[in-house]
């Protein structure tokens, strides 16, 4: 049977939100089979259990923000995306503040502190989403077109395309394709930072955004170069953050789709409304388990290792 997965013991760290600034604690801890992956904000008076799915996302503008009420988690796709590279099932996540702390700006930390914790396998079978009729989202027109996009495939494929018109993005791979049957996300994926432009972080703080950011925690980039001093980690670190994204943003499903994801130019928003979309249509997708693991597809049924 290839098994859910969940953490052999409990892990924490501390750190800024991106955009509130605000300092916050994060502890992971174990969750039974069927579980899923819950966030739970600890600070309130009363504790509030925010179960993701694709119908808890709230808000799309800059991050990934799930809701319960009147509780919010903010930027919740880098942890969601390690979650998804390292096929963890069922997890708590006890948070402090309303945004997830940004780490290093990548999902690097997360999957290091995953795997520190070990992964554990349960006695349940790993319930995928097997996409079945191609589904797809898009706005715009003729330069300003953008679109996201799900087919049927065996296995976990995504691939993102680039389109910035800035000399540091555009000297850079335009275009990733990583399949989870060949590929090793915490090698090839994982490392990508978030970036953004000076112009931007400067217009955002002036709205009280991005007051955690810094040449520490993402990219910065002016009007022609990269400001960071230690450069870029992949040759296509700024697409390659786009599929961290995505992976994230996709696994706020609630659990591992076998598909091939594309897009062009798509977002936060995009990949949320592509998901709904998929519910919309009950005839193009179904549930599926594998009680002989050898028969699910490649690089599905094995524990990423580390890098």
């Amino acid at each position: 049977m290839l098994a859910q997965r969940t953490l052999k013991t409990l892990t924490q760290a501390v750190g800024v939100g991106l955009h509130s600034g605000q300092r916050v604690e994060l502890t992971l801890r174990p969750a039974r089979p069927d579980t899923g992956i819950v966030f739970r904000r600890v600070d309130l008076p009363d504790p509030v259990d925010i179960p993701v799915s694709a119908q808890a996302v709230t808000d799309t503008r800059l991050a990934s923000t799930i809701s319960r009420g009147q509780a919010k988690v903010h930027t919740v796709e880098h942890l969601m995306s390690a979650c998804a590279g390292l096929g963890i099932d069922n997890l708590y996540v006890d948070i402090t503040a309303e945004e997830v702390p940004i780490l290093d700006g990548s999902a690097s930390s997360f999957v290091y502190l995953l795997q520190s914790a070990g992964i554990e396998l349960q006695n349940a079978p790993k319930r995928f989403l097997r996409v079945l009729e191609t589904v797809e989202v898009s706005e715009g027109q003729g330069d300003n077109v953008k679109w996201a996009r799900l087919e049927p495939y065996d296995g976990y494929r995504l691939s993102f395309e680039i389109d910035f018109k800035h000399p540091a993005v555009d000297s850079t791979g335009q275009q990733v394709v990583f399949d989870m049957a060949h590929g090793t996300y915490a090698r090839d994926i994982a490392r990508a930072r978030t970036f953004g432009f000076t112009k931007d972080v400067e217009m955002m703080r002036s709205n009280g955004l991005a007051l955690g950011g810094g040449l520490d925690n993402a990219i910065v980039m002016d009007d022609y170069k990269v400001l960071n001093s230690d450069g870029l980690r992949y040759d296509d670190e700024f697409v390659k953050h786009k599929i961290l994204d995505a992976m994230g943003d996709l696994f706020l499903l609630g659990q591992p789709m076998l598909a091939a994801y594309a897009a062009f130019r798509s977002g936060h928003a995009m990949n949320n409304q592509l998901l709904r979309a998929l519910l919309a249509r009950p005839q193009a997708y179904e549930v599926v388990t594998f009680a002989d693991e050898t028969k699910a597809p490649a690089g599905l049924a094995w524990v990423q290792p580390a890098w």
